[in-house]
């Protein structure tokens, strides 16, 4: 293939890219925006729609999100009968790791939650994998299914001054830390876009079930039905066997 059969291909390449890139920033400024003018009492998802009693589920927004912006996903598990969880003090998110871990584990015991399900986000995945290291997360917590969360670090973290950011660094030695705990992988579910805008080095985790989705962005799969497919059959599995699967999940961008 010569190079004027290359270029036309490349520029159809990054366009698809930057096309995706802007409607996800889109969909995180439209929920952003509805959560702050359209603010719901979570309170009305802890009783599931029809009465079921599933799984409790704990939702773990990402970094500058609060439960708000997961909000379909709190909206449709309570339609399948979980009773969903979120976690006030969490706010938007802009705590470290460790500490915003053990405001989740102070949620579980003041409740008395066992059998839950962590359902997270971005940086909320982090959250979720540090909470099952926890003596009380761990035992109260069964699996988590995390969505776009940088377990291997985002390079684009080292630009950043802001701590909050930094800490999404590959060389941040907490992090690193945390990829080391393969232990509890097997518990873990990682669902993750064919292109991620924040994360290039992708949301793989050895030794979980990696699952990818034709979505493209770091924020849209949040509304994503392809998602919500993955969710319900991942809950209805039950602890998983720790196999990898790198197919993708459906078709479409």
């Amino acid at each position: 293939m010569n190079r004027r059969q290359q270029n036309p291909k490349r520029w159809r390449r990054w366009f698809t890219y930057a096309r995706a890139w802007a409607a996800d920033y889109a969909y995180v400024g439209y929920w952003q925006v509805n959560g702050f003018l359209f603010r719901k009492d979570p309170a009305k998802f802890l009783t599931p729609v029809g009465g079921a009693r599933k799984s409790p589920v704990i939702l773990i927004p990402g970094v500058y999100e609060n439960w708000q912006f997961l909000r379909p996903l709190a909206e449709a598990l309570s339609a399948q009968g979980h009773p969903v969880h979120t976690v006030a003090p969490l706010g938007y998110n802009r705590g470290r790791i460790d500490r915003m871990a053990a405001l989740v584990q102070q949620y579980l015991v003041d409740r008395d939650l066992t059998e839950a399900v962590v359902v997270a986000h971005s940086k909320g995945g982090l959250i979720g994998k540090e909470l099952m290291l926890l003596p009380e997360g761990s035992r109260r917590i069964k699996r988590m299914v995390a969505v776009n969360t940088p377990f291997s670090g985002s390079v684009y973290a080292t630009f950043f001054l802001v701590p909050s950011i930094r800490a999404f660094s590959p060389r941040n030695k907490f992090l690193r830390r945390l990829q080391d705990s393969r232990d509890i992988n097997s518990r873990i579910t990682s669902v993750y876009s064919r292109f991620d805008p924040h994360i290039p080095g992708g949301s793989q985790l050895p030794g979980a079930r990696n699952i990818q989705l034709e979505t493209m962005g770091h924020f849209r799969p949040i509304g994503d039905p392809r998602l919500l497919e993955v969710l319900e059959r991942e809950l209805e599995a039950g602890a998983g066997d720790g196999s990898s699967a790198g197919g993708p999940a459906s078709g479409g961008n």
